[in-house]
C-alpha cells in the first residue's frame, strides 16, 4: 500500500501526554488507557492524507464516501482540508444483523450517490484484517464505479490479513493493540477524542 506523504509514522504505544486530555482522567467512565498517537501527531497524519488526496480530487469526478460509523469523523476531518469540487457520501455494512456470531458481510446501506464512472474515495477509521474495506471495495466497483481508492487513519501492525485488498493511503501505523479515538470507539464511546488511545490491558 502507499503510505500518504512517504513513510508515514509508527506508534507502539510509548507514555505521552496530550494538551487538554487531563480532565479525562477524572471520568470515571474513561478505561485504563494511554495515548499512542497525540493531537499532534494526528493532525499530521490527516495533513499527509488530505495532501495524497488532493490530485484525485483535482482530477475530478470524485466522491468521498464514509464507511459508517468509524470512517465519519476521519472523512469529516479529510473534507475540511481538501479544496476543489468533490462530493461525499457515505456506505455501511455489517457483519451481525442481530446474530451474535459474525457472518457474512452484507449492505446496511450502499452509497446513495451513483458511482458509474466516478472515481470513489472510501474512507475508514482504521485497517485491521481488512475484510470490511474488500468488501466494500468490490461492491463499489460492481457498482461501475471507473476506479476506487482507499484512506485509512490508522494501519495495525500484525500478522492476521485476511484480505487482499489494502489501503493505498494510510496516514499512521499502532501496534497491535485495542485503540479508539479519532472515530475509532470503546463500548461504543470515545470516537470524538482528537488524540488514539490504546488500552493498557495487553499492552
Amino acid at each position: 500500500h502507499r503510505v500518504a506523504a512517504g513513510d508515514g509514522k509508527n506508534f507502539g504505544g510509548r507514555r505521552t501526554t496530550d494538551i487538554g486530555s487531563e480532565w479525562l482522567n477524572a471520568l470515571s467512565s474513561f478505561p485504563d488507557a494511554r495515548i499512542v498517537a497525540t493531537t499532534t501527531e494526528v493532525d499530521e497524519a490527516y495533513q499527509r492524507l488530505a495532501g495524497a488526496l488532493q490530485p484525485l480530487v483535482n482530477s475530478g469526478n470524485c466522491i468521498l464516501v464514509g464507511i459508517m460509523m468509524g470512517g465519519m469523523v476521519p472523512m469529516v476531518r479529510l473534507a475540511g482540508l481538501l479544496t476543489g469540487d468533490f462530493v461525499m457520501d457515505y456506505c455501511q455494512v455489517s457483519r451481525y444483523r442481530g446474530a451474535e456470531r459474525g457472518g457474512e458481510l452484507e449492505w446496511l446501506q450502499a452509497p446513495h450517490l451513483e458511482l458509474a464512472g466516478q472515481t470513489v474515495l472510501l474512507v475508514d477509521d482504521i485497517y485491521d484484517e481488512g475484510i470490511t474495506l474488500e468488501y466494500v471495495t468490490k461492491r463499489c466497483s460492481a457498482l461501475g464505479a471507473a476506479r476506487v481508492l482507499s484512506a485509512v487513519l490508522v494501519q495495525k501492525q500484525h500478522d492476521r490479513r485476511v484480505a487482499k485488498v489494502r489501503p493505498d493511503f494510510v496516514g499512521l501505523s499502532v501496534a497491535d493493540y485495542y485503540v479508539f479515538g479519532c472515530g475509532m470507539d470503546y463500548r461504543h464511546r470515545w470516537r470524538n477524542l482528537p488524540a488514539i488511545y490504546a488500552l493498557k490491558e495487553g499492552m
